[in-house]
């Protein structure tokens, strides 16, 4: 069973081959290009990992992306419901382009794929898998747990910005999440471009000026910006951002609370700045802290994996570590998009369901056994495939980018391996808590995006 797992169109484009559960070659996009963060159809990168397993394209059994462009549409059109009559400008330039071709990434998908091989049916071969979903399983499954506690936290996937599962042997089981607005990337991310960084791009730098600065407004975040509750959820007074519905990540009354315009990429770095960026360094490591205090004392376990965008951040992930909340941590190496491809590579199982409980009602496609269940939204049903741990993690082709932030993390690996989370924007802006996923299973992939 081979399986090409794919992300693209939005940031850090990648692509990673499995076979019969073994990473064969995983690739970043940017590495063939040299284009940062390059969002183009990973073709160099998928090249690559084919060359790599000495195979040709027919022999691809399925290709997974790595979320669903119909659920992040809904949040895109809810989130502009919510907020109307503002953000028309913003949702005058978003639309055209969804309507024109991120609607419809299930074509552009096919169309791609059919320049390597017109002859292969990638409407049949084709899958997707949810954001947060995604970056769980390139977590938990490279790891060398057999039980831990998999914490994801980045900008939003499609509604989901903070989730926990549970990882057991060959079953990962989705089980609380937080929704956007509400973000700790999106937060982070609020400050990068405040301090004159590029948005998805520079957080890193705000994390390398946090040293050379005192946190002294990181009381004013906690008192003005984010509630945290003692389990580390939180939520964001979303009157000082613009990120729901504008073309900017803050607004004017963020800028009064901080006592000026955002620093212009040009402009020269100032004490200001320094001690900006040491305030949400700061604050985001006490919100880690207190996720990672609050699941390991919810549920007991002492493993724990780390994805999602803000598991790049290498101090807070020290302060985890030496916090001994948990007795191992491990951390996806390219824990942002560009490793979410790996997660897509669980192959369907026939005989036994590796989903908790009684067997699930199977499906039959390609003669394999797919397991069925029933979308947590409300949805049509969702599809998903699963076979057990990766055989093999050893010495496995990848050539993701590794930046400053990257390589700190590896020191980490060799460690050894429900109060106010929201369940969503709603049309009154209002947000509820904490949404229990209950059997939500992670262990498949939807045949429609």
């Amino acid at each position: 069973m081979r399986i090409l797992g794919v992300s693209a169109f939005y940031h850090d484009s990648a692509a990673a081959l499995v076979e019969d559960g073994a990473i064969v070659a995983a690739a970043q996009e940017e590495r063939f290009t040299r284009r940062k963060h390059d969002a183009r159809f990973p073709r160099r990168a998928i090249e690559y990992c084919v060359r790599e397993a000495g195979i040709d394209f027919a022999s691809i059994d399925y290709v997974a992306f790595y979320d669903k462009p119909f659920l992040k549409f809904e949040r895109l059109l809810e989130t502009y419901l919510a907020f109307v009559p503002r953000g028309f400008r913003s949702f005058r330039m978003a639309m055209p382009l969804w309507l024109k071709e991120k609607l419809f990434q299930k074509h552009l998908l096919r169309q791609e794929l059919e320049k390597y091989d017109p002859n292969c049916d990638w409407e049949r071969r084709l899958l997707f898998g949810e954001h947060h979903q995604s970056h769980a399983a390139s977590a938990f499954f490279p790891s060398p747990f057999e039980e831990a506690i998999v914490l994801t936290m980045d900008g939003v996937g499609e509604w989901a910005t903070t989730s926990m599962a549970i990882g057991t042997g060959n079953r990962l089981q989705m089980v609380k999440e937080i929704h956007f607005p509400h973000s700790l990337g999106l937060l982070y991310s609020a400050f990068t471009y405040y301090t004159g960084f590029k948005v998805n791009s520079g957080e890193y730098k705000v994390m390398g000026l946090a040293p050379y600065g005192e946190p002294r407004f990181a009381r004013l975040i906690l008192d003005r910006l984010i509630d945290v509750k003692e389990d580390g959820s939180f939520r964001l007074d979303l009157g000082y951002f613009n990120y729901c519905t504008g073309l900017t990540m803050t607004n004017a009354r963020f800028n009064q609370l901080f006592g000026g315009p955002p620093r212009h990429p040009d402009e020269p770095l100032t004490q200001r700045h320094m001690d900006l960026a040491a305030s949400i360094q700061a604050v985001t490591e006490q919100v880690v802290l207190r996720l990672a205090r609050g699941l390991a004392s919810e549920t007991g376990l002492r493993n724990l994996c780390l994805a999602g965008g803000v598991a790049l951040n290498c101090v807070a992930n020290g302060k985890v570590l030496r916090d001994g909340a948990f007795e191992r941590i491990w951390i996806q190496p390219a824990a942002g998009d560009a490793g979410a491809p790996l997660a897509s590579h669980w192959p369907p199982t026939t005989g036994t369901s590796t989903a908790r409980g009684p067997r699930a009602r199977p499906a039959t496609r390609c003669g394999a056994a797919i397991w069925v269940r029933s979308s947590p939204r409300g949805k049509s049903s969702s599809v998903w495939l699963r076979s057990g741990r990766y055989s093999s993690f050893s010495r496995p082709r990848t050539r993701f980018s590794t930046r400053p932030s990257m390589r700190s993390l590896r020191a980490t690996w060799s460690v050894g391996s429900r109060d106010a989370w929201s369940s969503g924007l709603e049309r009154s802006a209002v947000v509820r808590s904490w949404e229990i996923r209950g059997t939500r299973r992670c262990s498949a992939r939807s045949i429609c995006g």
